[in-house]
């Protein structure tokens, strides 16, 4: 892996830079670094966040919500976490953990904060009483299937991910560990799906809005650029069941919102109303908005 041999001291001290893509908003302490409110719509839920994977799950899911005919319209606010606005003080509010998304829910008395993408996919599936069954074994396995996302996905994200396409050098013995382990995960996906439409079902679920974006787009090749090198073409029923998700007009509007690269007609950095889709994309109000 390198010539290099790097022996632990015996207590560790945060040494800058740290290297990489994300080393300028890396930091071992949580809290704010500086004052900043949050802006606030007019609509009763309030989103923070960007188009990373956890942030379309809350996206799509509120999507699928509109789409059913329910009453969950949402201002959805972008937070540029490349420029440290997570580390704002009305963000820290919201969430003290400082990771995108998160959510005001102020259709109530008093507001509701809730973060954790999966938190957030739970209390709007329970708030409006579906994509989560009511009771029985059918809910208990789709929050088995939730939970396994929330679980598995940093083995994807802040491990292959990190050292495939961000760390400052290749490094091939965290590559081969967390390739090996995204792979495994696949393969557990991919054996589910032998024998069910959805992944915790006959059903579409929160189970599926969670997982979609993170192993759904992997396998259709967006994200780090690493489909051809996990050769997840082999796995066919996850193929499948990516391409069957992706077609839905929802997914496909929810992965739109707060989004900041890629194809301009694509990005929606801030949703404050379904026209936005049609007058608001970076194509129609220019790139530099």
């Amino acid at each position: 892996m390198t010539d290099d041999t790097y022996t632990p001291p015996e207590v560790w001290t945060w040494q800058q830079p740290s290297g990489g893509k994300f080393a300028s908003i890396n930091r071992p302490v949580a809290g704010a670094t500086h004052d900043k409110d949050l802006p606030v719509g007019a609509h009763p839920f309030q989103l923070y966040s960007l188009a990373t994977p956890n942030g379309v799950k809350v996206t799509v899911m509120f999507e699928e919500l509109l789409a059913a005919g329910h009453d969950a319209e949402y201002d959805a606010w972008k937070i540029d976490i490349g420029e440290g606005d997570q580390f704002g003080s009305g963000f820290v509010a919201i969430n003290p953990n400082s990771k995108i998304p998160a959510l005001l829910d102020r259709s109530g008395d008093t507001p509701v904060r809730v973060f954790e993408s999966g938190s957030i996919l739970l209390h709007l599936a329970e708030k409006y009483g579906t994509f989560l069954p009511s009771h029985g074994p059918a809910r208990t396995e789709t929050l088995n299937w939730l939970m396994w996302q929330m679980g598995s996905a940093p083995y994807l994200g802040g491990g292959f991910g990190h050292f495939y396409a961000y760390a400052p050098k290749k490094w091939q013995y965290p590559i081969d560990r967390f390739a090996m382990e995204v792979k495994r995960q696949l393969d557990v996906l991919d054996r589910q799906l032998a024998e069910r439409p959805f992944i915790a079902g006959d059903s579409y679920t929160i189970a599926d809005i969670a997982i979609w974006p993170w192993y759904g787009q992997l396998c259709l090749g967006r994200l780090y650029d690493a489909a051809t090198f996990l050769d997840v073409k082999s796995y066919k029923h996850v193929m499948a069941w990516a391409e069957k998700i992706d077609a839905r007009t929802p997914v496909q509007r929810g992965r739109m919102v707060n989004r900041s690269f890629g194809e301009p007609h694509l990005q929606l950095h801030e949703r404050h109303s379904a026209q936005d889709f049609e007058t608001r994309t970076q194509d129609k109000i220019g790139e530099g908005t």
